[in-house]
């Protein structure tokens, strides 16, 4: 519920306290003393879903931009009247939407001062960068907590539908530096890390598995950045905190922002690159999915003759979104693609090593399948099969085998290895 305050134009008076009657609401009138072009000030409370049909009709009959409109929120309302104007607006609008005013205003107030955007996102990137280097998923989602991104991201979408271009203006402004700063940040820490040891010496990052999890993207991230998108807008759009879905939102772009920093800071171009396509398709992303849905809930600008200005801006900005995420998607594509081959290759050299040990009449311990040191893309390079025998047993001959179904499945050349252990079971 919210409480509304319209100050009314002079010899509008009867025209808006018409309209409200005519709507069947309750309200109050003060007479407006101060001077100015205003006759008075109406007090009425609204259900959520019918605070933007009634200050349209209200604009109708001559409530303009001059004055003030206020909106706030209402606890509880005792009223026959309210209850049955709640139960008409009920059936006729989404009772979580809430006003396009409020809307706009929200995805200003989210949208921080730059020297806090600016801070805030260089403290979140660094602690990020330390979570990574640590290996720590805990240190990880804590630098999201405070990372402000998403104010930007829902500025951009809401600019867009509503035809604000200043907000869009900002928000893309904001995003852009944001995402420059985070990685600029977490390339200059990662640099500290690496020149002054503060952590033993590490010459391939990779190695680490919280940065390895973010340089080969596949389509399940494009899933978690639409999701984080979609959620963003509609807890923005229902009135609800968008706290926790703010670090949603950083979960698809602090870590890999700072992936892309600690790529460069090794001078590890393809870490960079691979964690750079998946921030690049999470903000698309991100960004597409909130403007979707911005415009599938009905929020259009407030004059009707602006509605095919934005229409044509919304519509242009959905098509360069998607086509730029398609481009991207083939990138996405070839880690998906080679991940799946990569799994089929070990199982079926697990198959077929079991196969060869046991009809030598061993028993397989362990196989481990070892790949080529690159970051994206890999290939097997080599296999490793412990073998357990009973004690004073001959060792069976069986690596030429293991090495050529190696070979074979892999279709390349594959070292092969062959641990034997002596195994002793009680009776």
């Amino acid at each position: 519920m919210r409480l509304v305050q319209v100050t009314i134009p002079a010899g509008k008076r009867d025209a808006v306290l018409g309209a409200l009657d005519d709507e069947g609401i309750d309200y109050v009138v003060s007479d407006e003393t101060s001077g100015r072009d205003y006759t008075g000030v109406a007090y009425f409370p609204l259900p959520n879903e019918a605070v933007e049909p009634v200050l349209e009709r209200l604009r109708d009959v001559g409530v303009d931009d001059d004055g003030y409109t206020v909106i706030v929120e209402a606890n509880t309302v005792v009223s026959r009247r309210f209850e049955q104007l709640q139960e008409r607006y009920a059936e006729e609008e989404d009772e979580d939407r809430i006003a396009r005013q409020e809307l706009t205003a929200r995805a200003g107030d989210l949208a921080p001062s730059l020297s806090t955007y600016a801070i805030m996102t260089v403290v979140s990137a660094v602690i990020a960068t330390a979570g990574l280097m640590l290996d720590s998923p805990a240190v990880v989602v804590g630098s999201m907590v405070i990372a402000p991104l998403i104010g930007p991201a829902m500025a951009t979408s809401v600019g867009t539908v509503v035809d604000d271009r200043e907000m869009f203006r900002r928000g893309v402004k904001l995003q852009i530096f944001g995402l420059l700063l985070a990685v600029a940040s977490a390339g200059l820490f990662a640099f500290l890390i690496r020149s002054v040891h503060l952590i033993p010496p590490l010459a391939d990052v990779t190695s680490i598995p919280e940065i390895r999890e973010r340089i080969a993207p596949d389509f399940l991230s494009l899933v978690v950045a639409l999701g984080a998108g979609v959620a963003g807008v509609i807890s923005l759009s229902t009135g609800v905190s968008t706290a926790l879905v703010g670090v949603m939102i950083a979960v698809a772009l602090i870590p890999p922002a700072a992936t892309v920093g600690i790529g460069l800071a090794w001078g590890q171009p393809l870490v960079s690159l691979g964690s750079a396509v998946l921030l690049l398709v999470n903000v698309l992303s991100i960004n597409l999915a909130a403007l979707v849905v911005l415009w599938y809930k009905g929020y259009r600008p407030s004059q009707w003759f602006r509605a095919d200005d934005a229409q044509s801006a919304t519509i242009t900005r959905i098509g360069v979104l998607i086509a730029s995420i398609v481009l991207l998607s083939a990138f996405l594509g070839g880690v998906t693609l080679d991940s799946f081959d990569r799994a089929t290759t070990e199982e079926e050299i697990r198959v077929g090593a079991e196969e060869i040990v046991h009809e030598a009449g061993a028993t397989v311990i362990e196989i481990e399948v070892e790949h080529t040191n690159t970051a994206v893309f890999q290939q097997p390079s080599g296999v490793v099969v412990t073998v357990g025998v009973p004690p004073g047993e001959p060792t069976p001959a069986i690596v030429e085998r293991l090495n050529a179904m190696a070979d074979r499945v892999a279709d390349r050349d594959v070292t092969t290895e062959v641990r034997f252990v002596t195994v002793d079971r009680a009776a």
